[in-house]
């Protein structure tokens, strides 16, 4: 248990390619892990929004919504998985829906490392030392995407030019599902606003 909830993120993060290499062909990858990673990511957005110093964090915590921060990173995390994976399937990547999920969710381990200890420090820091919080949370957020890097490219066996290719793909068709998302939800409403409309007007006449 603890070999799969501590020391395997732990290792993955200062030893991507052999521990995503682990994950496809060793079985090493957990979804419970990537889940409960998932999770940790999900609390530490909102400890972050609702509790760093106020040097650092200009949200009103009284607009603060959980919910909606939930699904601000939930939604995107299974977005790009989905996505991801439709983009793949058809440029020959040998990556199954699980292993992307694994991948995209190991790869969040620097955030949760890092955002934790610096929401608490943030609360004691100077004007003059928020460079040095901003500079961690910028770190935590490169390293999140090089890991991502890696694990999608040794996922589906790409080279480095296809895994990039693959990725901003992977970004666009997040963009048309959201934007045809939308289009659909605006038709939905219209049209639920008509039906609405003719009752009311039946309603009156009758």
């Amino acid at each position: 248990m603890r070999q799969d909830f501590i020391k395997f993120p732990l290792h993955l993060i200062v030893h991507p390619f052999d521990s995503f290499w682990d994950m496809k062909y060793e079985g090493k990858g957990k979804i419970r892990v990537t889940l409960t990673i998932l999770l940790l990511v999900v609390i530490s957005m909102i400890l972050k929004n609702q509790f760093a110093g106020f040097l650092v964090n200009y949200n009103d915590p009284r607009h603060l919504n959980s919910i909606i921060q939930l699904f601000t990173i939930v939604f995107p995390f299974f977005l790009w998985c989905l996505s991801n994976w439709a983009i793949t399937t058809l440029m020959d990547g040998e990556g199954e829906f699980k292993e992307i999920m694994m991948a995209t969710g190991y790869a969040l381990v620097p955030i949760v490392i890092i955002y934790t200890p610096m929401i608490i420090a943030s609360r004691f820091m100077a004007e003059e030392e928020t460079a040095f919080y901003y500079l961690m949370m910028s770190i935590s957020s490169i390293w999140f995407v090089a890991l991502l890097f890696v694990g999608i490219m040794t996922v589906h066996q790409y080279t480095v030019l296809k895994t990039v290719v693959t990725m901003l793909l992977t970004v666009v068709v997040m963009g048309i599902v959201i934007f045809l998302g939308t289009l659909v939800l605006s038709m939905l409403q219209q049209i639920i606003e008509f039906f609405v409309n003719i009752y009311r007007e039946l309603t009156f006449r009758t």
